[in-house]
């Protein structure tokens, strides 16, 4: 074991990071270096020989394709279309009523998607226009769309929850139904910020009613059912014990592409359109996947993430401040990277530490997912904000996107704050389980 060639392997790493290196090939090649470096040519070539097959051909990862399926036939099937004019029509007395609309139909939309981009997409195209219409300031609009898409990674079913129970070896169902409360947390927060801003502000969010004609509230929820049935079949079987987290990603797409058939919007386009993101979304996840084993074993040949565990656990750090130092770390590294490549970079050094000092890897996850979502709308990587940007673009700049969002951020912080203090908060829906 070489502990110095650990602390090389990723100061190489954050430098090709640094030089914009797609983060998967950055990971092979510093892993591949080092593990050639230690062990010689040959048990390098036969570790980068065998880690595909060993991380591809798990069988949770085949939820990983199933449950972006479902996403894909929803959004391209515009399966969720009547889920915002039910939501208006139920909050249509509500000061800010729009906004506060949209935030819960990113939720609802998170529940058949998994995908916070493509939350932030599809909501953006259909809100914001109308936001902008009925007299919201252009900023907070956007602001709101690109702040509850981030919501999609937090519902389940969450593509990166699942790629998380893969590496960190635990409960992906567990870590789903953390997910459900912090979710839930986070819109109650965002309406909240659109109430105080409707009443402090009443010239950037309209406190009036909404007005003009809405269908009754039976027919708009009526319009709902393709979205709750998948829902009700996904979470319902998943949670009842029916069927595994796995499972259900297949149950799931079967059932989107059902009520595509029944609402008459299944054609060819529309299923050739969602096979191929389907495949292009899986093959970029599973070499970012791949990338990340081979860096785990490197770190595990080199002894660093046991080293970094045991002087942790020698320093005294309180829990709070191991926390303190676990979000700022996610924070940075959000602003500058995506999510996945973030995740994967940090997890084979924060396991082991968890792991020494007791703490919940359930937990963890959902923290680190709330974190990663964070830097989905903070500058100058922000995601979701070039997402609204590209899909609003005649009504928004991208600074203005960065501008809306600010409250929302606010927002955030305390719900992370909550999340590292009652930690009982997360676990509750888990312990049933």
């Amino acid at each position: 074991m070489s502990v110095e060639t650990g602390f090389y392997g990723i100061a190489a790493l954050l430098i090709l990071l640094i030089l914009r290196v797609p983060v998967a090939l950055a990971m092979i090649t510093v892993s591949f270096g080092g593990i050639v470096s230690l062990l010689g040519t040959a048990p390098a070539i036969g570790i980068l020989q065998n880690t595909p097959y060993d991380f591809a051909a798990k069988w949770t990862m085949s939820a990983v394709p199933m449950f972006l399926l479902m996403g894909f036939v929803a959004f391209h099937a515009n399966l969720t279309s009547g889920l915002f004019t039910a939501a208006k029509v139920l909050l249509k007395r509500i000061p800010g009523a729009l906004a506060i609309a949209s935030v819960f139909t990113c939720s609802g939309f998170a529940a058949v998607c998994g995908s916070s981009i493509a939350t932030a997409a599809s909501m953006g195209r259909i809100a914001i226009p109308e936001m902008v219409k009925a007299g919201y300031s252009p900023s907070i609009a956007a602001g709101a769309i690109a702040a509850g898409g981030t919501i999609g990674a937090l519902i389940p079913p969450s593509i990166i929850m699942i790629i998380y129970g893969v590496f960190a070896e635990t409960s992906i169902t567990q870590v789903f139904m953390g997910g459900v409360t912090i979710g839930i947390m986070t819109a109650v927060a965002y309406s909240l910020v659109i109430l105080i801003g409707a009443w402090i502000r009443p010239d950037l969010v309209p406190p009036r009613p909404i007005e003009g004609e809405s269908p009754p509230l039976g027919q708009a929820l009526i319009d709902t059912w393709p979205v709750l049935a998948l829902i009700v079949l996904v979470f319902g079987g998943m949670f009842s014990g029916l069927f595994s987290a796995t499972e259900a990603g297949a149950v799931g797409a079967a059932g989107a592409l059902i009520c595509a058939l029944l609402v008459g919007r299944l054609n060819w386009k529309v299923l050739r359109t969602s096979l191929l993101e389907t495949l292009q979304t899986t093959a970029s996840l599973l070499i970012i996947g791949i990338g990340a084993a081979m860096f785990t074993r490197f770190l595990g040949i080199t002894g660093l993430s046991n080293f970094i565990a045991a002087q942790v656990s020698g320093s005294d750090l309180s829990y709070y401040h191991l926390m303190l130092i676990v979000v700022v770390i996610y924070f940075l590294l959000g602003m500058v990277m995506e999510p996945f490549g973030a995740m994967l970079v940090t997890l084979p050094i924060f396991i082991p530490i968890l792991n020494a000092e007791g703490i919940s890897l359930v937990w963890f996850g959902v923290l680190v997912v709330k974190l990663l979502e964070i830097g989905m709308v903070t500058p100058p990587v922000g995601l979701n904000v070039f997402v609204i940007r590209n899909v609003a673009s005649e009504h928004v700049t991208t600074m203005q996107v960065f501008k809306g969002v600010g409250p929302f951020l606010l927002s955030d912080l305390v719900v992370t704050a909550i999340i590292v203090i009652f930690p009982s908060l997360v676990l509750f829906l888990p312990s049933l389980v």
